[in-house]
């Protein structure tokens, strides 16, 4: 799992069947502390109904598609949990407002 803020939506009239219903949301991996890691946004299916600007997890590959639960779905990242608070090194680093 990957930590990951929420920056955006996507939004497609025309996708594969299988993404029907799905919701589509543009994340970036972040530190413990929230902030960018700076290696650009891409696209997660969002499965908890999160929303800009919450901190994420984030699954990728086969887990990914597997926690949807749509057979032989073509999904590489799915936004699995919304983060309320991330404690590291005995400290928080993230508390949500």
């Amino acid at each position: 799992m990957q930590i990951a803020r929420v920056v955006g939506n996507a939004v497609a009239s025309v996708k594969e069947p299988r993404l029907t219903g799905t919701t589509l949301l543009l994340v970036e991996d972040a530190g413990v502390d929230g902030v960018s890691l700076g290696r650009g946004a891409y696209v997660a299916v969002d499965l908890v109904g999160a929303g800009q600007p919450e901190l994420v997890l984030v699954v990728q590959g086969s887990s990914a598609a597997r926690a949807v639960g749509v057979d032989g779905a073509p999904i590489d990242a799915a936004v699995v949990a919304i983060l309320d608070q991330v404690r590291a090194d005995g400290r928080s680093t993230y508390e949500k407002s």
